[in-house]
């Protein structure tokens, strides 16, 4: 493979931060690169005549000229506002609709990285972030919480980076590292606890999300990303798949040859069966039909159990260890409550906008375990990483640019999607 000469990583990535991480996340580096994947990248993010040019050439290719042949026309000129050193798409209104915003990111600090967005995938919580549903929103609110990109830069005292390493940001940047929760580990509970977005950063800026072009964070809030994995695959996994990890871990449902069931099918019902699977649990996922039992037995489920069937539910009562509800409609949770086994748990990790009604004397007379879990603190979310890595899973995902992306929210919201839709930031914004 042709060598790529960078005189100056730490320049290179300063200077054309869009370019130096395309060069990293198509599979090459600063000592060498896969023209396959170089001359692939070109027909989506730069000039295939200009890359191929230089990948024909004989000898070392200059960084500079392969940063020219990927270079993309900034886009700033056109978005009204403010100057800003980061473009975005944020809402400005209760309507949700996100548009191009200009805004400023901090310069790094000692400890800081800066982090090149290569993918954002798309949660429900940026919808109802973004429309209001859950509180009035910090407008303008640039949303997602689910960043992966290459590091372009580090600060003085950063340890665990250098540029061009994979990096990842989940649902929160900041934490206090100093009370007890922090101290434990659990940050996730920490009282000065800072979301990505539309939450207000220790000196005093709005935190903005990661529908951007870049990201700067402290090196303690960013992980490591597996070099096997597909960036697109990974970003859901900063919130979806760490949301769906954690019950197995917590709740000890992660031993091999445990029944588990997975009520849903969708963007964390996907993730919590390949966990499941992964782990060596007999998974079966509980729907309300049989519809999606071919998509349920190509992730490794044993089969469905459909919710709609009262036969069905009446042959599964009392055999499974686990459950995982990942629904947020509202469902019968005392149904699936009968389908544990003695001693068994159920854990919700999605939020129905009504509270169920328990039925506490079938969760006391077999000692079950009614829980809720909410995302994973820091360590929780590298192990999941790791994880992943080992076992090679990502998240099925739609990718497309950001000018989709208003369509893809109505989508979103109807569950027209299989199953996460994640952004292709370094091909839709240029700085």
């Amino acid at each position: 493979m042709p060598r790529v000469a960078v005189k100056s990583v730490a320049d290179a990535g300063r200077k054309f931060p869009r370019e130096f991480a395309l060069l990293h996340q198509l599979g090459g580096s600063d000592k060498d690169v896969d023209t396959e994947a170089l001359l692939k990248g070109a027909n989506v993010y730069g000039d295939p005549t200009a890359v191929k040019g230089l990948v024909e050439g004989k000898g070392a290719i200059e960084f500079e000229q392969l940063a020219k042949a990927f270079a993309k026309p900034s886009q700033c000129a056109s978005v009204e506002g403010p100057d800003g050193n980061c473009l975005g798409w944020a809402a400005r209104d209760s309507s949700g609709t996100l548009a191009p915003y200009k805004f400023t990111r901090r310069q790094l600090q000692p400890n800081d990285v800066m982090i090149k967005i290569t993918h954002a995938g798309m949660c429900h919580s940026d919808l109802h972030t973004i429309r209001g549903d859950w509180g009035p929103a910090k407008y303008p609110v640039v949303p997602g919480h689910e960043i992966v990109g290459i590091v372009t830069d580090v600060g003085s005292d950063v340890k665990k980076f250098k540029p061009g390493d994979r990096a990842g940001v989940g649902v929160f940047v900041q934490s206090c590292r100093e009370c007890s929760m922090c101290q434990q580990g659990e940050d996730i509970f920490c009282p000065k606890l800072v979301f990505t977005y539309n939450s207000t950063l220790y000196d005093g800026t709005p935190a903005q999300g990661g529908y951007s072009t870049h990201v700067v964070v402290d090196e303690t809030h960013s992980h490591t990303i597996p070099t096997n994995l597909d960036l697109a695959g990974v970003a859901p996994l900063l919130c979806a798949g760490i949301t769906t990890f954690s019950p197995y871990k917590d709740h000890g449902l992660d031993k091999p040859g445990l029944k588990i069931g997975v009520v849903g099918l969708g963007g964390l019902g996907h993730m919590a069966v390949k966990f499941g699977v992964a782990f060596g649990c007999e998974v079966y996922v509980i729907s309300r039909s049989k519809a999606k039992e071919a998509e349920a037995k190509a992730m490794g489920a044993k089969a469905i159990i459909p919710s709609g069937d009262e036969a069905a539910m009446k042959e599964a009562a009392g055999t499974l260890n686990g459950i995982i509800d990942t629904v947020s409609a509202k469902h019968d949770v005392n149904a699936l409550l009968a389908l544990l086994a003695p001693r068994g748990s159920m854990v919700v990790v999605g939020l129905p906008p009504d509270m169920p009604t328990i039925n506490h004397f079938a969760v006391v007379q077999r000692n079950l375990v009614y829980s809720g879990s909410t995302i994973g603190n820091l360590g929780r979310t590298q192990e999941m990483l790791n994880f992943c890595g080992e076992k090679n899973i990502t998240a099925d995902v739609e990718v497309i640019d950001m000018e989709y992306v208003n369509e893809a929210m109505e989508r979103m919201k109807a569950g027209d999607v299989k199953f996460r839709f994640v952004i292709d930031i370094n091909k839709s914004l240029a700085l």
